[in-house]
């Protein structure tokens, strides 16, 4: 069975679409396996959703036919990968939880009956969906160095990209974080020398540029100097490569903004640079005509632009692409985000409120609403009768079933939650608080009290005190 979950509005979910799932030889393997698709905002999506332990979307997942997952597909990196993974997968690849024990249990010295499709498998596993079902965050970067130094030495390339994930995964840490070895820093500027290898990961080098970059040298010193020219070269490599599609040639673009941002953390990026990324976002918007990637295409093409700090061409680009959106209201949100980085407040509300107004779907609308709830609180708290009419209207919303208070749904209410004990801290709204939750309590009246999700409810708008 092949699960694919996401959301019409999401970007990189309309970014498969138009890459991978249109394709001829997915849609020849398609008939090898049972396609369903939980689209987020589908009757009892979020409880489907934490059933099969999905968030973040896009989520790709292939299981066997008793239900055991076989790998989480990868849908960052390049569409003839995918596929390799996917075939990979079909052709009798045993279940990834087996397949990381029999990995690790190498590194004590066991032998490990593993394929190169298996440890290739454990390489290309989608870890940015795990939700830390195989592995805990804290542990995902010393595993995946672990992996690395068990691979079996003919295979290089895998090897490589395990190694690559750990350093990934080590930047990506927040907090106290033990000093990268020098080796690390000569192994990844290897990876980027080499075209062949750099594109084998280019996923990997275009989306962690920055973090990777700031952990493994010094900031201000020559060794970051070096590691991110090389670094560039290989993004130009990317930038001007055919056969990388166009959302992937933009996310290059904001890998090179991020590399140019350790150095320069505000002001004008370099004149070559500001004209690379209107260029490419030019490019973007001229040449991508189907309406799944131009969703994601727009998207990435206006985030490089405020990135950059181009604001004015990002609004533009977004205004432009309102009306031939079929999900606007995702655009709406970028617009407010470039509002607020210029200080305006109040245009970034305005944008926030419009966004949640055109909304579809339950779950996105619960999340856009709880977006304003939060845009209202930090804009205009003294607005206390505001504050509470969209708080209600989203409660208001909420549909008196188990199903509706699970996962990204039940997350999102518990975020307004702490906004409002937050904007309630000393006790000057407790009238307004006290109505929204009441009004919250009316609704979980309604679920059956011995249902999980009954706690779920009752809990949501009153976050444990510190």
């Amino acid at each position: 069975m092949f699960l694919y979950w996401g959301a019409i509005w999401c970007p990189p979910c309309n970014q498969v679409k138009a890459t991978i799932f249109n394709r001829q030889d997915f849609i020849e393997r398609s008939r090898f396996f049972i396609p369903v698709y939980i689209d987020g905002d589908s009757p009892s999506a979020q409880k489907e959703g934490s059933r099969f332990k999905v968030s973040g979307y896009p989520t790709m997942i292939l299981f066997t036919p008793d239900g055991r997952e076989i790998t989480r597909l990868p849908g960052e990196v390049d569409a003839d990968q995918y596929m390799r993974v996917l075939t990979m997968g079909l052709s009798g690849a045993r279940p990834v939880k087996a397949t990381l024990a029999a990995g690790l249990s190498s590194v004590s010295g066991k032998r490990a009956e593993l394929t190169a499709a298996d440890w290739r498998m454990l390489a290309y596993y989608s870890w940015i969906t795990d939700e830390q079902q195989l592995v805990p965050k804290k542990d995902l970067a010393a595993t995946l160095a672990r992996l690395a130094k068990a691979c079996p030495s003919d295979q290089v390339e895998t090897a490589t990209r395990l190694e690559l994930q750990a350093v990934a995964a080590a930047a990506d840490v927040k907090g106290p974080r033990p000093r990268a070895a020098a080796a690390a820093v000569q192994r990844v500027t290897g990876v980027l020398a080499d075209a062949g290898r750099a594109r084998e990961n280019f996923d990997l080098l275009v989306y962690y540029a920055g973090s990777v970059t700031g952990y493994l040298t010094p900031a201000r010193s020559v060794e970051r100097e070096r590691l991110a020219a090389a670094w560039n070269e290989a993004l130009d490599r990317f930038i001007t490569d055919p056969g990388i599609a166009t959302d992937d040639r933009l996310a290059a673009v904001g890998a090179k903004i991020e590399l140019a941002r350790l150095a320069i953390p505000k002001g004008a990026l370099p004149e070559s640079l500001l004209s690379t990324v209107r260029d490419q976002a030019a490019r973007a918007d001229r040449e991508t005509t189907d309406v799944y990637a131009r969703q994601s295409a727009i998207s990435g093409a206006a985030a490089v632009l405020a990135e950059a700090g181009l604001l004015a061409e990002s609004d533009a680009l977004l205004t432009r692409e309102l009306a031939r959106s079929h999900s606007p209201y995702y655009f709406m949100l970028g617009l407010a985000a470039n509002a607020r980085k210029r200080g305006d407040d109040l245009r970034a509300l305005d944008w926030t409120e419009k966004a949640y107004a055109g909304a579809k779907g339950p779950a996105t609308r619960l999340q856009w609403g709880v977006g304003y709830v939060k845009a209202l609180i930090a804009t205009a708290p003294n607005d206390a009768p505001r504050i509470e009419r969209a708080a209600g209207q989203v409660i208001g919303e909420l549909e008196a079933t188990p199903e509706t208070f699970y996962d990204r749904n039940r997350r999102a209410l518990e975020r307004m939650g702490k906004e409002l004990a937050g904007w309630n801290r000393n006790g000057q709204h407790n009238a307004s608080v006290q109505r929204i939750r009441a009004q919250m309590a009316k609704v979980c009246a309604q679920l059956p009290a011995a249902d999980p999700a009954r706690a779920a409810c009752d809990g949501a708008l009153r976050p444990a005190k510190a």
